[in-house]
């Protein structure tokens, strides 16, 4: 919230403005007379007067493009120098999501959020609890022959973001979990031991890792969600397929957390009834 000043606090707080960012662009007035299409005379007065006369909107206009900052920031009228689109750039990024076990990209983000509460909602089962031969199965169709490579690369990883000092709190559907315990859609050609061993993966991991991995089952019927991770307060990241669409705005984070909250407070299988839920799946495949 920007508080109220009277017309001479404002012309004062332009000029000082002015001349951080001429000296921030390595300018000088008459670089920036040429500009913004004015002699140099106008620029100088403008640094120099000490009244409470503002130049038009069409003069700071042009000293704030040929600068690289806001209009609204020259005039007191916002804390942050940096352009709309800047800004627009800086809290939405577009990144690409390649098909590999662990990508740059969400290591780096893991890494940046050490600490921080991880909230997550999979595209499938979570990448990190599943077995080798679970993510042997799933990833060769696309890596083909590099697939123990990258099965091997993705274990350091993984194992770093599991010893990490942060908590985990994954929710997925529940359809999901029982089809891949019935071996149906899209686990329908996942053989029965293969799926056996990742329920006992699941349950074992979950009782090794509790309180700081707590995983939750919701009714898709109910509620829906994305594949999303929100990385503490820093950034949320939605994954697309081909894509990442990562928001670092206070705004749309929390508004993505609060949903991921809500998966939890909805949840029809709670974290504690997690292991009871698993073993359940197992006996019967």
């Amino acid at each position: 919230m920007i508080t109220p000043i009277d017309k001479r606090s404002r012309a004062a707080t332009f000029r000082q403005r002015l001349a951080v960012a001429i000296e921030a662009a390595d300018s000088n007035q008459s670089a920036l007379a040429r500009a913004a299409g004015v002699d140099r005379s106008t620029i100088s007065q403008l640094l120099r007067d000490t009244g409470p006369r503002l130049p038009n909107a069409q003069l700071v206009a042009e000293c704030a493009s040929a600068l690289g900052v806001s209009a609204d920031w020259l005039l007191g009228l916002a804390e942050s120098p940096e352009q709309a689109s800047d800004l627009v750039a800086a809290a939405l990024t577009i990144t690409k999501a390649p098909r590999a076990l662990v990508d740059e990209a969400i290591f780096a983000w893991h890494r940046e959020a050490e600490g921080y509460k991880i909230r997550h909602v999979p595209a499938g089962l979570p990448d990190m609890l599943k077995s080798t031969e679970m993510l042997r199965w799933e990833y060769e169709p696309s890596l083909g022959r590099t697939t123990d490579q990258a099965v091997g690369a993705s274990e350091d990883r993984l194992n770093w973001m599991r010893e990490a000092r942060s908590d985990y709190e994954i929710a997925m559907p529940v359809h999901n979990l029982n089809a891949f315990a019935r071996g149906e859609g899209y686990y329908r050609e996942v053989p029965k031991e293969l799926r056996a061993g990742q329920l006992d993966r699941l349950e074992e991991l979950h009782d090794q890792l509790y309180p700081r991995l707590r995983l939750h089952l919701f009714d898709a019927r109910k509620i829906f969600s994305a594949p999303v991770t929100i990385f503490g307060p820093l950034l949320a990241v939605l994954y697309l397929g081909s894509n990442y669409l990562a928001f670092r705005d206070n705004e749309r984070v929390d508004l993505i957390t609060d949903h991921f909250d809500r998966l939890v407070r909805e949840a029809e299988i709670g974290s504690r009834d997690f292991p009871a839920f698993v073993a359940d799946l197992r006996r019967a495949v």
